[in-house]
């Protein structure tokens, strides 16, 4: 077989492992939803809608926060950290799971991000976010929260 006769087997050949190889993962940036200008409601049904989260909530916290955990795959990106955990609650509304306790009386929402509060505190100043940080534990994970 020569490589003038035949040239777009040989590239099909070549071509043909490629097609067996997992495709790269794509990340869902969440810095948009995380500039506090939507409602918890919102933000959650956006996130089940494209099937990004795992429902039922995998947390309801006494005061009804509730917490859920990102779908296998989804990749979710807050400011270029990688997301461990969303959690949202609006008061009477049927998307969220109520708590054992009072239930918190504004809603919230947002994500809980692999990187120290410091850095997370960075990006949003540098992207003109209004959420505000709070470390969950140091230097490792760290809450971007919408608080209305």
């Amino acid at each position: 077989m020569t490589l003038k006769k035949y040239p777009m087997r040989l590239f099909s050949w070549l071509l043909t492992p490629v097609l067996f190889l997992p495709t790269p993962a794509f990340s869902h940036a969440l810095d948009q939803e995380m500039a506090c200008e939507g409602t918890p409601h919102e933000f959650v049904e956006e996130l089940l809608n494209l099937q990004s989260i795992e429902t039922p909530a995998s947390r309801v916290q006494q005061d009804s926060v509730n917490a859920f955990r990102p779908t296998r795959g989804a990749h979710l990106t807050a400011f270029g950290f990688r997301v461990k955990a969303i959690f949202g609650y609006q008061p009477d509304d049927p998307l969220f799971e109520a708590g054992t306790g009072k239930p918190a009386s504004a809603p919230i929402y947002g994500v809980v991000v692999f990187g120290s509060s410091e850095s997370v505190q960075r990006e949003l100043a540098a992207a003109g976010s209004r959420a505000i940080t709070h470390s969950v534990i140091p230097m490792v994970l760290t809450a971007i929260v919408c608080a209305q």
